[in-house]
């Protein structure tokens, strides 16, 4: 088909999702960049997300959707593509990734235990992957050595810091944007706010694709004991097929899985709680308390995933076990701070350097280059 030069596709997490990276990208070519023509890949169980907001969106695998990919001279995306898509020879893929890494990816992976494949054959398909890959972001110089060898990348790298988290940049002191987020979701605004963003397990699932998540944390106990000052907002990973019943915690915990941008959630907590997830990497550049509730840590460093470092050494917060050692940080949560401080303030120099509200416009600048 004829190449469409100003034409790009947009997908974020298998087209459930507009967020993440892509969603920065697309905001800031929409604004700077207004003759491109944008589209936005859509998965069917998402419709009812996409249909109210102002973009073109196609479904993905539609008819519609296979014509677009083979026109558009670019693709941003921020997860893998199925196999079967040839990437055409005039397209540049710009993948976008999500997350620094915490947890080994791909061909640093010693065993792999999700559903429906072996260790072999998830490397040789993501290495497959990857090979189509003409750009690849990455939000610091500790990513990008890892990105190289574990995804055997060896075209463009575009070290950039995240753009997503240009909007963390942008508002983080802005009380306005704050209180508009609260209004968005119905939340109390006199009440602090914890944000609770756990990740998957490999060897927990449903299917593939669809993971389970058995919620460790003692809610009753987190309502008896916080529930005065603070709410929970729970984010599960969107890999997560959990309907949670949590009725009897109304006017406490909030189930936000399905809030579409996790920034706004940053934005608006006081407090994250969270174990492995890289959602920690971006939280820190606001420079507000984490809690690392690591109940498994042995199995999931040590037989799940690994990981590239020494988190009992390096996380810029403490690690707990137990609910009773949550609540407890939590009530002594300046002493937290306190005690963390030098210990944050490294690990925000060494993953969150460049992160300075710019990062879509380096990344944008760079590919349209090309």
């Amino acid at each position: 088909m004829p190449t469409r030069n100003k034409q790009i596709v947009f997908e974020s997490f298998l087209g459930k999702q507009f967020s993440d990276n892509p969603r920065a990208i697309y905001e800031y070519i929409k604004k700077e960049y207004p003759e491109y023509k944008l589209y936005w890949s859509m998965d069917k169980s998402s419709f009812s997300d996409f249909k109210e907001k102002d973009i073109q969106c196609v479904r993905r695998f539609s008819f519609k959707w296979i014509l677009l990919m083979n026109s558009s001279k670019y693709w941003v995306s921020n997860s893998r593509l199925p196999l079967w898509i040839p990437k055409p020879k005039h397209t540049i893929y710009v993948q976008t990734w999500h997350g620094t890494p915490l947890k080994k990816l791909a061909a640093d992976m010693n065993e792999v235990h999700m559903h429906g494949t072996n260790t072999n054959t998830y490397i040789k398909d993501f290495l497959f992957e990857s090979n189509k890959w003409d750009f690849l972001v990455s939000p610091n110089a500790y990513s990008t050595e890892i990105f190289k060898r574990a995804f055997q990348y060896s075209n463009a790298i575009i070290e950039s810091g995240y753009p997503r988290n240009d909007y963390l940049i942008q508002y983080k002191n802005d009380i306005y944007e704050k209180k508009k987020i609260k209004k968005a979701i119905n939340l109390p605004l006199d009440k602090k706010v914890i944000l609770y963003a756990p990740t998957w397990r490999d060897n927990q699932f449903y299917g593939s694709g669809k993971y389970k998540l058995d919620i460790q944390l003692n809610l009753e106990a987190m309502k008896q004991e916080l529930g005065e000052e603070y709410i929970v907002l729970l984010r599960l990973h969107y890999l997560v097929a959990e309907n949670l019943e949590l009725s009897s915690f109304k006017g406490f915990v909030y189930d936000v899985s399905k809030y579409e941008e996790i920034r706004e959630l940053y934005l608006i907590s006081d407090l994250l709680i969270t174990d492995y997830s890289s959602v920690f990497f971006d939280y820190a550049n606001l420079m507000k308390p984490i809690l690392f509730y690591v109940y498994d840590l042995e199995e999931y460093r040590d037989k799940l995933r690994g990981f590239y470092f020494n988190i009992e050494n390096e996380s810029p917060g403490p690690l707990v076990r137990t609910t009773k050692e949550v609540i407890e940080k939590v009530k002594s949560i300046d002493e937290v701070i306190s005690t963390y401080r030098n210990r944050y303030n490294c690990f925000y120099e060494k993953f969150c350097n460049l992160e300075d509200g710019n990062a879509a416009k380096r990344v944008v600048e760079t590919m349209l280059k090309k």
